[in-house]
């Protein structure tokens, strides 16, 4: 009980965050300082945005946050700020890419802004053991040395890079920008943050994309990403069977695979399987290797572990310290949230797992679905005070969704769930497309929708 009241109370709290941070910084006229041309990016200027290190006030402090804008001011259909992913990834050396590569259609009418958040891109929190072992992956593991690293090396500031400090960002930015509206646009992570900008600040959205889609809301620890993604495998790789005429059940192979394994092998399958699909959305290669495997010869099934291994890399690039520090401040465990004690957070996640229906992470196991470093991660972050989780639905705001139905990083399932609660939303479903649509799709079906509707 005691518990329970200190969960509901500190969500609570966290709920007013964006409010108090709005109303703490109303009085701080936001600028973009030192405006120059982006270097390696002719048409774009770079520049600095100034922001609390807390927006409630409670913890003094700055971050400077790097900002990109396209040189089109006065484009006739105002700014579209694009938002990336991971969390982790930043936005600055991302711009031309996307304005002028992917979404070319748009670059004319539209003054196309990027920005690295806080933690990422030229302010990428470094947490070396970290990035070492897990790099930009989610599911694999670290060790708890890795973790705690990471946590010392963040002190008292561990809390706050959760996604209402971000939310709060943005708004700054609007208003350096001189805008009453914009138009939001969201890759994955960037889907959420762009949701919870549209929540907190209903009347400054124009419209919204939200492409491979994270819901706003979660109702449970269990009800997260990744316990979709392990039971949407079997949907994804039989249709891709279907398709290709295997002759086989590769669910059925994959379920075989993971139970004659150990359970960390079973973590790095489905880490592989997620990776996969950023080289090729069709799994064909690694749904033979399953196949291969169940049948007596693991030969591939290793190869493709072995070349799919996580970590390394840079954090300007993607930081994995950053990436750790806001999901386990934002997201509901099986244990509670960020605010539960640490001693209680592994029996209350064991107990969690092995209450857990077999059905809902089928073809894996309940012990993958507790030893992904979805929840491992965050047994030993820090109690810090828990993101908002708010409830509602979006505001009645033009909403495009758009998923492919190869995804497994954010099923479609997740798409389908956010959709309930747009009221003037609608979803576009690319066929055969994995993650990230406006980013790496390899037709145009995605793109046009999204061109369509922001044209009309």
């Amino acid at each position: 009980m005691g518990l329970r009241f200190l969960t509901v109370a500190c969500l609570t709290a966290a709920a007013s965050l964006v409010a108090t941070a709005v109303t703490a910084t109303a009085a701080i006229p936001p600028q973009l300082k030192g405006a120059h041309p982006c270097p390696g990016q002719p048409g774009f200027t770079c520049a600095t945005l100034t922001v609390p290190l807390d927006h409630t006030g409670h913890k003094p402090g700055s971050l400077d946050l790097p900002v990109a804008t396209a040189d089109n001011v006065a484009a006739p259909k105002g700014v579209l700020l694009f938002l990336t992913g991971g969390p982790g990834q930043g936005g600055v050396g991302a711009i031309t890419r996307i304005a002028r590569q992917r979404l070319p259609e748009l670059a004319a009418d539209y003054r196309f802004v990027m920005l690295d958040q806080r933690g990422t891109g030229a302010g990428a929190l470094d947490c070396p053991q970290l990035q070492a072992q897990v790099g930009g992956s989610d599911i694999a593991v670290p060790t708890p040395a890795a973790v705690r690293e990471c946590a010392g090396l963040l002190g008292d500031r561990a809390g706050l890079y959760g996604t209402d400090q971000t939310v709060a960002d943005f708004d700054l930015l609007r208003r350096a920008l001189g805008v009453d509206k914009m138009v939001v646009d969201g890759v994955s992570y960037g889907s959420f943050t762009a949701a919870r900008y549209a929540i907190a600040q209903p009347g400054h959205v124009a419209k919204l994309v939200l492409d491979s889609v994270v819901p706003h809301h979660y109702s449970t620890g269990w009800d997260s990403i990744y316990l979709t993604g392990l039971s949407a495998t079997a949907r994804v790789f039989r249709a891709v069977c279907a398709e290709a005429k295997c002759g086989f059940d590769p669910a059925e192979d994959l379920a075989w695979v993971v139970r004659h394994r150990s359970a960390a092998d079973g973590v790095r399958i489905y880490d592989a399987i997620v990776d996969y699909e950023f080289s090729d959305p069709t799994y064909h290669d690694l749904i033979a290797a399953i196949h291969s495997a169940r049948g007596g010869d693991s030969t591939a099934l290793d190869g493709l572990l072995a070349d799919s291994a996580p970590g390394g890399g840079r954090p300007a690039d993607f930081s994995s310290g950053l990436h750790t520090a806001t999901l386990c401040t934002d997201n509901p465990q099986p244990w509670g949230n960020a605010a539960t004690p640490r001693f209680l957070r592994e029996p209350l996640l064991e107990l969690s797992g092995r209450l857990l229906p077999e059905r809902q992470v089928w073809p894996f196991t309940q012990a993958v679905a507790i030893g992904q470093g979805y929840q491992q991660t965050c047994l030993d972050w820090p109690v810090v005070r828990p993101g908002s989780n708010p409830a509602g639905p979006l505001p009645k705001v033009p909403t495009l969704l758009l998923n492919g139905d190869h995804d497994l990083s954010t099923p479609l399932e997740l798409a389908r769930q956010e959709l309930r609660s747009a009221p003037d939303g609608k979803l576009v479903v690319v066929p055969g497309a994995a993650h990230s649509i406006q980013n790496r799709e390899r037709g145009h079906t995605g793109r046009d929708a999204v061109i369509s509707f922001l044209n009309r």
